[in-house]
């Protein structure tokens, strides 16, 4: 037996505390059993790269390999390298429950860790700040070094010449990653690179446990997308009034514009997408009580925007955690331990941050790389009993809708990328659509516009690559179908409900149609129509203007191509041809 598989039976629950999934209490989980016998594999391994889903346990396995590297004298110190401050004491907690000792208050004006503990717990910025000091602890014993969420050791060149420095010198490296490496191409310090099929350098994980495998193992929860869409109006720099739908056919900088609309908390968009996210929470409280809601916000400002709405709506004060608070971790420790339904959180709820009971989410930020979404999606992802669902609400723009699709996606972080975007990691998907479809001056130029109104509606469930559900007005029957999904459902069911609740909501649809066919709805016109309709508008337009000035009908075409930005008519969207619509009537009246 390997030296790995004599203490795999002997470590505690890998679920600290009380996460441990139906049937591995009091024992690890397979992946790690698994992890821990290919470590050992090779004798003196010294770096050892582990990519697994939030939620898994990395934590646990970490600890349990640095437990037996300890027992069986291969090391004397244990430094752990985490992403913040938070995760300082998150690591010193979990690591005392198996009677390992770490010092999270180590500070750079210190040289060596205090007799009494096994080793330190540092962030990543503070190896940054003062190399030498972690070089010299490094080297003062046989070390280990856990690099927590390696990829940060690529955040800017200093942090990875820092990290290279300080522990080069070590005798063991694990490496720990649960989310896409990395949006660029900065190497990582210690990860091997090996060149594809195609040539090009990619990183070489020694282990890896993704998403879709820990869902069939209970040990993560499903996570159900509820994509909202809805009609948004915003005034441009140049004083132009655009209106344009989510989750329609618009050009990517009308759709960042609607995006940033939707997000507004003086629109009506962001009230009823909260109204429905707690009222799913309701839902799943019914089954597990203490379930919570997390809201990620761009900025301070909506941030506080957003919990007076969620007061408004429960009667309760949500938590606000702020990156520049200097009590942020204390909130976050208060409302893990807590009741309370909801935390809105600006950037401080990033990977790694335990609040196991967090099951619903809102996605209301403008951020959109694939290392982001997925640090926001692993908070809710931990599952603590079996059966537990997770639901996350998202507004329907298509790199959202991308990454909600390939949330089980696989990556490795590549050095050399002959396409930038064909791995999805790269936002370079914005660059290439704008040189795609080239957008008007004046929507080049909306760095101070004013959003006017927004308007949401339901738009459909994402869950494992496919969709289900049709357009819906928020509080509508139709709508309830997919917010009163029970909140304990195994994976292997969800699909099999999704469908059912697909079905029942078209015949409450119909239903309610042919009671009142004259009710008036916010959902828009099927887009075939709209297009038609905009197409006879505008050539009606070209017509007249045409007449007018004596100009051929195409000259004007290609004028209003020349100023507006798109392609021709046939292939113009609806925000496009509205553009020339509204220049056309401009020219018209005057």
């Amino acid at each position: 037996m390997s030296a790995g598989s004599s203490i795999v039976e002997s470590m505690l629950s890998p679920s600290y505390p009380q996460r441990a999934p139906w049937g591995t209490a009091d024992r690890l989980r397979a992946w790690q059993r698994e992890a821990l016998e290919e470590y050992f594999r090779v004798d003196a391994r010294r770096d050892f790269l582990v990519a697994a889903t939030p939620g898994a346990g990395k934590t646990t396995f970490a600890l349990t390999l640095a437990a037996e590297l300890l027992r069986t004298n291969e090391i004397d110190r244990v430094i752990v390298v985490a992403p913040t401050e938070h995760l300082k004491t998150q690591w010193a907690d979990a690591a005392a429950r198996v009677h390992i000792r770490l010092d999270p208050r180590f500070r750079n004006s210190h040289w060596a860790p205090a007799r009494q503990y096994h080793g330190v717990v540092v962030t990543y910025a503070q190896v940054a700040a003062r190399s030498s000091v972690h070089k010299h602890l490094t080297e003062g014993a046989r070390t280990l070094v856990i690099l927590d969420e390696v990829h940060h050791g690529g955040d800017a060149l200093s942090w990875g010449d820092a990290i290279r420095d300080a522990y080069g010198s070590a005798r063991r490296r694990l490496l720990l990653s649960g989310t896409p490496f990395r949006s660029d191409t900065a190497p990582i310090p210690f990860v091997e690179y090996i060149p594809d099929e195609s040539g090009a350098r990619v990183s070489s994980t020694d282990y890896a446990y993704g998403y879709g495998r820990a869902l069939q193992d209970g040990v993560v929860r499903p996570v159900l997308f509820h994509m909202y869409a809805g009609r948004m109006r915003w005034r441009t720099s140049a004083g132009d009034e655009l209106e344009a739908h989510l989750g329609q056919d618009n050009t990517k900088d009308v759709t960042s514009q609607a995006w940033r609309t939707a997000l507004d908390p003086e629109g009506e968009w962001m009230p009823a997408v909260l109204s429905a996210a707690d009222r799913r929470l309701t839902e799943i409280r019914h089954h597990v009580p203490d379930a919570g809601g997390l809201v990620l916000a761009t900025d301070q400002t909506v941030a506080r925007a957003y919990a007076k709405i969620l007061h408004s709506l429960t009667g309760q004060r949500a938590t606000i955690v702020l990156s520049d608070d200097a009590t942020a971790s204390e909130r976050i420790e208060k409302f893990s331990a807590s009741n309370d339904r909801w935390m809105v959180a600006v950037r401080m709820v990033s990977e790694g941050v335990d609040v196991p009971r967090l099951a619903v989410g809102v996605y209301a930020t403008s951020s959109s790389t694939p290392l982001f979404f997925a640090q926001a999606i692993g908070r809710f992802v931990r599952a603590r009993r079996r059966g537990e669902a997770a639901s996350v609400f998202l507004p329907n723009v298509p790199v959202l809708m991308k990454l909600a699709n390939e949330l089980e996606k696989q990556r490795d972080h590549a050095l050399d990328r002959q396409s930038k975007d064909d791995d999805g990691l790269d936002d370079s998907l914005l660059e290439s659509a704008n040189r795609e479809e080239e957008a008007s001056d004046a929507l080049t130029q909306e760095f101070s516009y004013q959003a006017i109104s927004s308007l949401a509606h339901f738009d459909r469930v994402v869950f494992d690559g496919k969709e289900f559900g049709q357009l819906a007005e928020p509080g509508t029957p139709e709508e309830e179908e997919f917010i009163g999904i029970p909140g304990l459902l195994e994976p292997e069911h969800v699909h099999e409900l999704l469908m059912q609740r697909q079905s029942r909501q078209s015949r409450l649809r119909e239903a309610r149609e042919a009671a009142t066919p004259a009710q008036t709805t916010t959902l828009p016109e099927p887009l075939h129509r709209t297009l038609r309709e905009q197409r006879q508008l505008l050539n009606s337009l070209v017509g007249v203007y045409a007449r007018q000035t004596g100009e051929p009908h195409g000259a004007v075409h290609a004028e209003l191509r020349r100023l507006c930005g798109g392609p021709a008519v046939a292939q113009a969207t609806v925000t496009q041809l509205q553009a020339r619509i509204d220049l056309l009537r401009r020219r018209v009246r005057s």
